[in-house]
């Protein structure tokens, strides 16, 4: 298994994005678990709101499956039902995939993502300390906008009005990288 690593706001290997978008909000310390070279790819992050209706979810899985056959690089927290559901589809093509959870990492690495780990194909990132570990709505938050600024596009599959979500498309607009959303069902 690959070791954890590092890399602190101070390192050359900080992804510059993060301190240009993120600015003062910048996390200090990112852990990661596999391959690093993943983070230089070009990636499309996922976002979906926790409660969507069918047709959102269909064309998220529809998403995912075209993004693994094109071997495109996705990042996301996969942690909404939808989200989830779409990590799966990824995990059974060849292509790259960060995951970055609400939390430190984990201590144990379920096994239907060991393959990809083992492949190199995964990176595992966190910006949480090792003390954080049980996901919060707060740290969900900043881990979303974490992963919407290592991104070079967002994608949400549905957005709730009024929501989290929505805030976060907000944010992800100014910095010019989307979002791309299908239309609202």
């Amino acid at each position: 298994m690959p070791a954890k690593s590092t890399v602190t706001l101070t390192d050359a290997r900080y992804p510059a994005r993060l301190r240009e978008r993120l600015s003062t909000e910048a996390l200090p310390r990112l852990t990661l678990l596999g391959n690093p070279d993943i983070l230089a790819m070009p990636n499309t992050a996922l976002f979906c709101s926790a409660r969507c209706p069918g047709s959102a979810i269909l064309r998220a899985y529809d998403q995912a499956a075209r993004w693994r056959d094109a071997g495109r690089c996705i990042i996301s927290g996969f942690h909404s039902p939808v989200e989830k559901e779409c990590l799966r589809v990824l995990l059974r093509g060849t292509q790259p995939i960060i995951l970055c959870p609400a939390r430190a990492l984990p201590k144990r690495i379920p096994p239907e993502w060991q393959t990809a780990l083992d492949a190199g194909r995964l990176l595992l990132l966190s910006a949480f300390p090792e003390t954080e570990t049980r996901i919060t709505a707060d740290l969900a938050r900043r881990r979303n906008e974490f992963v919407a600024a290592l991104a070079d596009e967002a994608w949400f599959a549905h957005i709730t009005p009024g929501g989290q979500s929505e805030a976060l498309a907000r944010r992800v607009a100014t910095w010019g990288i989307g979002p791309t959303q299908p239309s609202h069902d």
